[in-house]
């Protein structure tokens, strides 16, 4: 018995698992068939027992063969131009279903309108307005805003611009745009360029003040600057390994000179003793002073790339370290 399942993603997971024991005995063979990607919406235990086909886009040679049993079917004698037939495939992007709809609504108007042949001209005249293939919550999407965030992390503006703007014209929605655009400017460019995040909130604010198209003029333009502004990933890579650090150790206890003192009692328990204020220090900076739990070896999180903006910040660091050192061996 073959157990065949349309839109397998739609059954919850105590569903799916109840298919597990009849096809584990064999007494049926499963076939599923989802638009989502089965890694996220098939169980991993349903999966394991599967093999997985990817059915790709098709293309102009396989809708040839599609217009030839179209034609015949609907038997209409209309012939239709090569530059129609490359319209028509571009409309459909790859989908069967889809294609086959555009011929029969264009061949039989055509008819209707007692013509022989379907041109360009005439099948703009027919066709409504269409948009490509875009699943707004499905691979065609993340896959689609993963190349811009590539494309801008590898700095090729074009590139960045091109899925841009085929995620605009497949419909995506400018306002979730403008916040990956957002993120990008403080993930991949961080402190090697700091007029990045500027520049990728104000465009956002830009399209809320203007909306759409003016406001995408302003989106587009941001990510092109991300594209070509200096690049690093330091400070990201810094939060990130802290905040790990962070869950994996105790909480160790703040020094007492760095506590707050805020009343008469916490300041004669030593709350905030000993600490040394910076602007009064030289260069205002108070060398070889510790900042961390007592007992705590200090870990270096963040590390200044020599990029942009970087660069310079990784000098001051190295000689803020230098006085620091230099101050201890006086101790």
């Amino acid at each position: 018995t073959i157990l065949f399942i349309d839109e397998i993603h739609r059954f919850n997971k105590s569903q799916q698992d109840a298919l597990l024991p009849f096809v584990e005995s064999g007494l049926v063979t499963f076939i599923g068939a989802t638009t989502e990607n089965p890694s996220f919406e098939v169980n991993s235990a349903l999966l394991s027992r599967s093999q997985v086909y990817v059915l790709n886009g098709l293309n102009a040679d396989d809708f040839a063969h599609l217009l030839k049993r179209a034609q015949a079917e609907l038997g209409t004698g209309i012939v239709v131009e090569g530059d129609a037939f490359d319209a028509l495939c571009s409309y459909a992007d790859g989908d069967a279903r889809r294609f086959l709809n555009l011929v029969e609504i264009t061949l039989l108007q055509t008819k209707a309108q007692g013509l022989n042949s379907l041109d360009l001209p005439a099948l703009k005249q027919i066709a409504p307005s269409q948009i490509r293939r875009f699943d707004k919550g499905g691979d065609a999407f993340y896959d689609q805003i993963s190349a811009l965030h590539k494309s801008v992390r590898g700095s090729d503006p074009d590139a960045a611009l091109y899925w841009f703007c085929r995620m605009l014209d497949g419909g995506a929605d400018p306002r979730y745009m403008a916040r990956r655009i957002v993120r990008m400017a403080w993930e991949d460019i961080g402190l090697a360029d700091p007029r990045a995040f500027t520049i990728a909130n104000e465009a956002a604010q830009t399209y809320e003040r203007l909306g759409s198209p003016e406001g995408e003029l302003a989106l587009a333009q941001c990510v092109l600057y991300l594209a070509i502004a200096a690049k690093s990933n330091a400070g990201y890579n810094a939060y990130k390994q802290a905040m790990a650090h962070v869950k994996q150790s105790s909480s160790m206890p703040v020094p007492m000179h760095l506590r707050n003192a805020p009343t008469q009692l916490m300041k004669e328990l030593g709350h905030g003793s000993g600490y040394r204020y910076a602007h009064d220090e030289e260069a205002g900076h108070a060398a070889g002073e510790s900042y961390w739990p007592e007992g705590m070896q200090p870990p270096q999180f963040y590390r200044p790339t020599d990029r942009g903006l970087e660069g310079k910040i990784a000098e001051k660091l190295n000689w803020l370290a230098q006085r620091n050192a230099e101050a201890r061996q006086k101790k």
